[in-house]
Protein backbone atom coordinates (compact mmCIF):
# COMPACT_ATOMS: atom_id res chain seq x y z
CA UNK A 1 0.00 0.00 0.00
CA UNK A 2 2.81 2.37 -0.84
CA UNK A 3 1.10 5.75 -0.99
CA UNK A 4 -2.25 3.97 -0.52
CA UNK A 5 -5.55 5.29 0.71
CA UNK A 6 -5.08 4.71 4.43
CA UNK A 7 -2.36 4.87 7.04
CA UNK A 8 -0.94 1.77 8.67
CA UNK A 9 -0.23 2.41 12.36
CA UNK A 10 1.98 -0.11 14.16
CA UNK A 11 2.23 0.90 17.80
CA UNK A 12 4.50 -1.07 20.13
CA UNK A 13 3.20 -0.99 23.70
CA UNK A 14 5.95 -2.38 25.92
CA UNK A 15 3.87 -1.99 29.10
CA UNK A 16 6.05 -2.41 32.24
CA UNK A 17 8.98 -4.11 30.52
CA UNK A 18 12.60 -3.44 29.44
CA UNK A 19 15.54 -1.73 31.09
CA UNK A 20 17.18 1.20 29.32
CA UNK A 21 19.85 -1.12 27.90
CA UNK A 22 17.21 -3.52 26.60
CA UNK A 23 15.23 -0.66 25.11
CA UNK A 24 18.25 0.70 23.25
CA UNK A 25 19.07 -2.75 21.95
CA UNK A 26 15.53 -3.02 20.55
CA UNK A 27 15.81 0.37 18.83
CA UNK A 28 19.18 -0.56 17.31
CA UNK A 29 17.69 -3.73 15.81
CA UNK A 30 14.29 -2.45 14.71
CA UNK A 31 15.18 1.07 13.58
CA UNK A 32 17.21 0.12 10.47
CA UNK A 33 14.47 -2.30 9.36
CA UNK A 34 11.63 0.23 9.25
CA UNK A 35 11.02 1.51 5.72
CA UNK A 36 10.55 5.24 5.22
CA UNK A 37 7.00 5.49 3.96
CA UNK A 38 4.54 8.27 4.68
CA UNK A 39 1.66 5.84 5.17
CA UNK A 40 3.56 3.50 7.52
CA UNK A 41 3.54 5.01 11.00
CA UNK A 42 5.63 3.01 13.44
CA UNK A 43 5.47 4.06 17.10
CA UNK A 44 7.25 2.73 20.16
CA UNK A 45 5.83 3.37 23.63
CA UNK A 46 8.43 2.45 26.29
CA UNK A 47 8.27 2.95 30.04
CA UNK A 48 8.63 6.50 31.34
CA UNK A 49 12.15 5.68 32.58
CA UNK A 50 13.25 4.81 29.04
CA UNK A 51 11.56 7.63 27.14
CA UNK A 52 14.45 10.07 27.01
CA UNK A 53 17.08 7.52 25.95
CA UNK A 54 14.80 5.91 23.37
CA UNK A 55 14.03 9.35 21.93
CA UNK A 56 17.74 10.12 21.61
CA UNK A 57 18.49 6.76 19.97
CA UNK A 58 15.73 7.25 17.40
CA UNK A 59 16.96 10.76 16.59
CA UNK A 60 20.64 9.78 16.35
CA UNK A 61 19.80 6.84 14.10
CA UNK A 62 17.41 8.97 12.03
CA UNK A 63 14.95 6.10 12.21
CA UNK A 64 11.36 6.57 10.94
CA UNK A 65 9.93 5.74 14.36
CA UNK A 66 7.72 7.93 16.50
CA UNK A 67 8.04 7.81 20.29
CA UNK A 68 4.95 7.68 22.46
CA UNK A 69 4.01 7.29 26.10
CA UNK A 70 1.78 4.64 27.64
CA UNK A 71 -0.17 7.20 29.62
CA UNK A 72 -0.18 10.79 30.83
CA UNK A 73 -1.74 12.72 33.67
CA UNK A 74 -5.27 14.11 33.66
CA UNK A 75 -3.82 17.09 35.54
CA UNK A 76 -1.50 19.93 34.66
CA UNK A 77 1.87 20.32 36.41
CA UNK A 78 1.68 20.65 40.17
CA UNK A 79 1.29 18.64 43.35
CA UNK A 80 0.35 15.33 41.72
CA UNK A 81 2.86 12.78 42.99
CA UNK A 82 3.69 10.06 40.50
CA UNK A 83 1.93 11.73 37.57
CA UNK A 84 3.51 12.76 34.26
CA UNK A 85 1.94 15.96 32.95
CA UNK A 86 1.38 16.29 29.20
CA UNK A 87 3.23 19.61 29.18
CA UNK A 88 6.33 17.81 30.49
CA UNK A 89 6.02 14.97 27.99
CA UNK A 90 5.39 16.97 24.82
CA UNK A 91 9.10 17.39 24.09
CA UNK A 92 9.59 13.62 24.23
CA UNK A 93 6.48 12.08 22.68
CA UNK A 94 4.16 12.60 19.74
CA UNK A 95 1.43 10.21 20.86
CA UNK A 96 0.05 8.75 24.10
CA UNK A 97 -1.94 5.58 24.78
CA UNK A 98 -4.93 6.47 26.94
CA UNK A 99 -7.62 4.36 28.57
CA UNK A 100 -5.97 0.99 28.04
CA UNK A 101 -8.06 -1.86 29.46
CA UNK A 102 -5.30 -2.67 31.95
CA UNK A 103 -5.45 0.88 33.32
CA UNK A 104 -9.22 0.73 33.50
CA UNK A 105 -9.10 -2.62 35.31
CA UNK A 106 -6.04 -2.26 37.55
CA UNK A 107 -6.28 1.46 38.34
CA UNK A 108 -10.04 2.00 38.08
CA UNK A 109 -9.77 4.60 35.35
CA UNK A 110 -13.17 5.93 34.33
CA UNK A 111 -14.35 7.28 31.00
CA UNK A 112 -14.36 10.72 32.61
CA UNK A 113 -10.69 10.44 33.57
CA UNK A 114 -9.77 9.26 30.07
CA UNK A 115 -11.57 12.30 28.65
CA UNK A 116 -9.53 14.58 30.91
CA UNK A 117 -6.33 12.94 29.72
CA UNK A 118 -7.37 13.43 26.10
CA UNK A 119 -7.97 17.10 26.83
CA UNK A 120 -4.50 17.46 28.34
CA UNK A 121 -2.92 15.67 25.40
CA UNK A 122 -4.64 17.86 22.81
CA UNK A 123 -3.75 21.04 24.67
CA UNK A 124 -0.10 20.05 24.44
CA UNK A 125 0.04 18.84 20.85
CA UNK A 126 0.15 15.13 21.71
CA UNK A 127 -1.96 12.71 19.66
CA UNK A 128 -4.29 10.78 21.98
CA UNK A 129 -4.77 7.11 21.12
CA UNK A 130 -7.83 6.06 23.08
CA UNK A 131 -8.40 2.37 23.74
CA UNK A 132 -12.00 1.21 23.53
CA UNK A 133 -13.39 -2.18 24.46
CA UNK A 134 -16.31 -2.05 22.07
CA UNK A 135 -18.49 0.26 19.96
CA UNK A 136 -20.27 1.63 23.06
CA UNK A 137 -17.10 2.84 24.80
CA UNK A 138 -17.13 6.67 24.70
CA UNK A 139 -14.65 8.39 22.40
CA UNK A 140 -13.77 11.82 23.83
CA UNK A 141 -14.17 14.96 21.74
CA UNK A 142 -11.14 15.73 19.59
CA UNK A 143 -9.87 12.16 19.50
CA UNK A 144 -9.11 10.98 15.95
CA UNK A 145 -7.28 7.74 16.74
CA UNK A 146 -8.69 4.79 18.68
CA UNK A 147 -7.71 1.18 19.26
CA UNK A 148 -10.38 -1.47 19.58
CA UNK A 149 -9.03 -3.92 22.15
CA UNK A 150 -11.50 -6.57 23.32
CA UNK A 151 -10.60 -7.59 26.88
CA UNK A 152 -10.73 -11.29 26.06
CA UNK A 153 -7.91 -10.88 23.52
CA UNK A 154 -5.40 -8.90 25.61
CA UNK A 155 -2.37 -11.10 26.28
CA UNK A 156 -4.37 -14.30 25.91
CA UNK A 157 -3.24 -15.51 22.49
CA UNK A 158 -6.88 -15.48 21.40
CA UNK A 159 -7.42 -12.52 19.05
CA UNK A 160 -10.79 -11.37 17.83
CA UNK A 161 -11.65 -12.45 14.31
CA UNK A 162 -10.69 -9.77 11.73
CA UNK A 163 -14.24 -9.56 10.36
CA UNK A 164 -15.69 -8.72 13.77
CA UNK A 165 -12.93 -6.20 14.49
CA UNK A 166 -13.69 -4.61 11.13
CA UNK A 167 -17.41 -4.40 11.98
CA UNK A 168 -16.65 -2.74 15.32
CA UNK A 169 -14.36 -0.27 13.55
CA UNK A 170 -17.10 0.48 11.03
CA UNK A 171 -19.58 1.30 13.80
CA UNK A 172 -17.04 3.49 15.58
CA UNK A 173 -16.26 5.40 12.40
CA UNK A 174 -19.94 5.93 11.68
CA UNK A 175 -20.56 7.23 15.21
CA UNK A 176 -17.50 9.46 15.37
CA UNK A 177 -16.76 10.27 11.73
CA UNK A 178 -17.60 13.37 9.65
CA UNK A 179 -18.38 16.16 10.32
CA UNK A 180 -15.99 15.61 13.23
CA UNK A 181 -13.20 14.97 10.72
CA UNK A 182 -13.08 11.20 10.61
CA UNK A 183 -11.65 8.51 12.83
CA UNK A 184 -8.82 6.03 12.38
CA UNK A 185 -9.37 2.69 14.13
CA UNK A 186 -6.66 0.21 15.11
CA UNK A 187 -7.03 -3.30 16.45
CA UNK A 188 -5.24 -4.53 19.57
CA UNK A 189 -5.17 -7.95 21.19
CA UNK A 190 -2.85 -10.93 20.59
CA UNK A 191 -1.48 -9.57 17.32
CA UNK A 192 1.46 -11.44 15.76
CA UNK A 193 3.39 -11.50 12.51
CA UNK A 194 1.20 -14.43 11.46
CA UNK A 195 -2.15 -12.65 11.80
CA UNK A 196 -1.33 -8.96 11.32
CA UNK A 197 -2.14 -8.92 7.60
CA UNK A 198 -5.60 -10.36 8.25
CA UNK A 199 -6.42 -7.29 10.33
CA UNK A 200 -4.64 -4.68 8.22
CA UNK A 201 -6.44 -5.90 5.10
CA UNK A 202 -9.81 -5.07 6.64
CA UNK A 203 -11.13 -1.85 5.05
CA UNK A 204 -12.06 -0.13 8.32
CA UNK A 205 -8.86 -0.93 10.24
CA UNK A 206 -5.81 1.30 10.01
CA UNK A 207 -3.22 -0.63 11.98
CA UNK A 208 -2.59 -2.30 15.29
CA UNK A 209 -1.69 -1.69 18.92
CA UNK A 210 0.80 -4.46 19.69
CA UNK A 211 1.67 -5.65 23.19
CA UNK A 212 3.59 -8.86 23.86
CA UNK A 213 4.72 -9.36 20.27
CA UNK A 214 6.34 -5.93 20.25
CA UNK A 215 8.78 -6.87 23.04
CA UNK A 216 10.64 -9.25 20.71
CA UNK A 217 12.59 -7.13 18.23
CA UNK A 218 12.72 -9.87 15.60
CA UNK A 219 8.98 -10.54 15.85
CA UNK A 220 8.19 -6.83 15.59
CA UNK A 221 10.48 -6.58 12.54
CA UNK A 222 8.47 -9.40 10.97
CA UNK A 223 5.25 -7.52 11.69
CA UNK A 224 6.62 -4.39 10.05
CA UNK A 225 7.81 -6.47 7.12
CA UNK A 226 4.38 -8.04 6.59
CA UNK A 227 2.74 -4.62 6.56
CA UNK A 228 5.40 -3.23 4.24
CA UNK A 229 4.25 -5.69 1.57
CA UNK A 230 0.77 -4.18 1.47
Amino acid sequence: MDGGDKNIWLIANWKSNKTIAEALDWVSKVGPKVPKRDDLKVVVCPTFSCLSEVKKAVQVGNFPIMVGSQDLSPFEVGAYTGEEAASLLKGLVLISILGHSERRQNFSESDEMVAKKVEQALQNGIIPLVCVQGPDTPVPDGCKLVAYEPVFAIGTGNPDIPENANNVAKVLKEKHGPPAGGLEVLYGGSVTSENIKNFINMPNLCGSLIGNASLDAEEFIKIVGECSKL
